[in-house]
């Protein structure tokens, strides 16, 4: 290929890119243009809340500790994981997705997800446009946390929107790890642009922003269903769409730095606290219940991991290890403000047994090749706990019962399957749809070449390492 070759090829590849976004955003607006809703809090409310400066300081170090669990928690996690040549590539998408995400987020996502908790017609699974380009949220405005009392008390609504968005930040950035190594960096971009509209906000906005989930009951403390489960199953739907790795399962080297990785995993432990404790929205009793449960569910299923290697294989691994410290903190996400320390310990355990069998047996049976095994922890994880969530919220267990004074195990477990069953049947089809249309755009895969070579050479024109 010659020079003009080359750029014209360039300029058609950027062209499809802009045309991509365009109608994506284009689509949203079209199919979720209801009459702007009002918004979560009234103006009423909001006038007459004051702000909590405790509350306010916990979440400032919460919203820092989410966004550092991508940028470079997650980044060092998977980068250790991949092969040399492809280490670049993974840390360039997590940094991107970054600032790509928190764009979109600030047009649109925000907006679509939490400017209005109407219930009724499309406002069940979509937000409005009050607060579209984050109108009407400045340093003034109040997101109530607590009515109890005179005035009601709550934080700077900009700053959750800004908590809000490290959440939408992360939740793509986990998919990278199932197409790692072989996936087109503008494709990654087209696709979690896309995908963060079509299926991270609805969904959201169902759980969290006043829609159907809501109405429903479904209890996601921080993110089984919003994060796990969307981006679990969007992974496994895009690494079996897109195919393995060149030479998966034989020929593919072992992770080229464990050191980076081990890193990467005791980052995100740490920020996970930001994740589930921030999610109380207030420095109180939740928020502390909730980074307990954190940290109990992470370790005992960083060691049931272990001893199940230990038992199958002789030795303890130290990606074992690491890769059950993450599965324990996923699975507890979603229950982690409504369980005490024996739900915590429970879900722990089951999360590092369930996720074994699915990031080994599962996986070699059906011959996916999720790379970093994103559904083998995440989305089982996810499921799990949000499924186990609706049995150890109960009082009898330790649990707070999401605030009721009788709670029914059964009719709860019912709900949360409910909830995760169909957000992962939603995010199944809808990342179909929009893989679909990216291949047809840009496509999804790298050429052999580029795979061969690794993606940080021929699509950044960079090595990782240059040893001399």
């Amino acid at each position: 290929m010659n020079f003009w070759e080359s750029n014209t090829l360039m300029s058609k590849h950027l062209l499809t890119n802009r045309l991509l976004f365009v109608a994506a955003f284009s689509v949203l607006f079209v199919t979720g243009a209801a009459p702007p809703a009002v918004a979560a809090q009234s103006a009423a409310s909001e006038s007459a809340a004051s702000i909590d400066t405790g509350d306010t300081a916990w979440i400032l170090v919460s919203t820092a500790l989410v966004l550092f669990m991508t940028i470079p928690a997650l980044a060092l996690f998977y980068g250790g994981l991949v092969r040399t040549k492809n280490v670049l590539s993974v840390l360039m998408q997590c940094l991107a997705l970054t600032a790509l995400m928190t764009i979109v987020w600030v047009v649109c996502g925000y907006t679509l997800a939490f400017s209005t908790a109407n219930s009724e017609g499309v406002n069940q699974f979509i937000g409005g446009f009050s607060n579209l380009m984050m109108n009407g949220v400045d340093a003034s405005s109040v997101y109530v946390t607590s009515e109890e009392g005179s005035p009601a008390v709550g934080i700077p609504q900009v700053l959750f929107a800004v908590f809000q968005m490290t959440f939408a930040v992360i939740t793509p950035a986990l998919m990278i790890g199932a197409f790692a190594e072989r996936m087109k960096f503008s494709a990654v971009l087209a696709f979690s642009a896309v995908w963060l509209l079509v299926v991270y906000v609805p969904i959201c906005h169902m759980t969290w922003g006043g829609g159907l989930y809501s109405k429903w009951g479904v209890m996601d403390f921080a993110g089984g269903i919003v994060v796990h489960v969307t981006a679990g199953i969007g992974a496994l739907v895009a690494c079996i769409m897109i195919g393995p790795r060149a030479g998966y399962p034989r020929e593919l080297e072992p992770p080229h730095n464990m050191t980076m990785t081990v890193t990467g995993t005791a980052m995100l432990w740490v920020g996970w606290f930001g994740f589930n404790a921030g999610s109380a929205l207030g420095a109180n009793g939740d928020a502390a219940m909730a980074l307990f449960a954190t940290h109990l569910s992470a370790s005992v299923a960083t060691l049931v991991w272990m001893a199940i290697e230990w038992f199958k294989l002789g030795k303890p691994s130290v990606l074992g290890a690491a890769t059950g410290a993450i599965a324990g903190l996923a699975a507890i996400t979603p229950a982690s403000g409504y369980v005490g320390p024996m739900g915590a310990l429970v879900i722990g355990a089951a999360s590092a047994a369930l996720c074994f069998v699915f990031a080994t047996t599962i996986k070699r049976k059906f011959g996916y090749d999720d790379s970093l095994d994103v559904f083998g922890v995440h989305g089982v994880g996810g499921f799990l706990g949000t499924i186990l969530c609706g049995v150890f919220a109960s009082t009898m267990f330790g649990g707070n019962a999401n605030g009721e004074a009788s709670y029914s195990i059964g009719s709860h477990l019912v709900t949360q399957i409910t909830g995760a069953m169909t957000a992962a049947v939603y995010t199944a089809i809808a990342t179909f749809v929009i893989l679909k249309l990216v291949d047809l755009v840009i496509g999804l895969r790298v050429d052999v070449n580029t795979e061969t070579k690794g993606l940080d050479l021929i699509e950044h024109e960079e090595r990782g390492y240059i040893l001399y």
